[in-house]
């Protein structure tokens, strides 16, 4: 599967404290490999488990490269949007912005996220709330 020889992973998925608050929403990223991975083309989709209807948030352009062992926290807002909220600390992880014009999690649990390049699979998760980091359980996400 290639999301395993790209070793890019969700490590949390958080969702938003309220509509309104978009930078209290993120996703954060790890490149569990041992080659940089450039996100630049890469997509995110949304749809939920058992579904094969899924939404694509957007094409992160121009994109970071995510080095071996580095993390990113891709919020869902505008950092320059005082409506969005504040952004989170950047203390151990550096922040992407999606600027998106809502959230994306307020379905729930069974949100699943994947990060797609070229309409392949990189890495995949589903956010489930009562665990710990919003990630369920690995199982098949389909």
């Amino acid at each position: 599967m290639l999301r395993d020889q790209m070793a890019i992973r969700f490590v949390e998925i958080k969702a938003a404290d309220n509509a309104d608050a978009l930078n209290s929403e993120w996703v954060i990223l790890e490149n569990a490999g041992k080659a940089p991975f450039n996100t630049r083309g890469c997509g995110m989709t949304v749809g939920r488990r058992g579904s094969a209807k899924k939404s694509l948030l957007g094409i992160i352009d121009p994109g970071f490269v995510l080095q071996p062992g580095e993390r990113i926290r891709m919020c869902t807002g505008n950092p320059a949007r005082e409506s969005d909220g504040a952004p989170p600390a950047e203390d151990q992880v550096k922040n992407y912005f999606l600027f998106l014009p809502k959230t994306y999690l307020a379905g729930g649990a069974g949100a699943v996220l994947t990060l797609v390049l070229r309409g392949l699979p990189v890495a995949k998760a589903e956010f489930d709330p009562a665990q710990p980091a919003g990630l369920a359980p690995d199982k098949k996400t389909s």
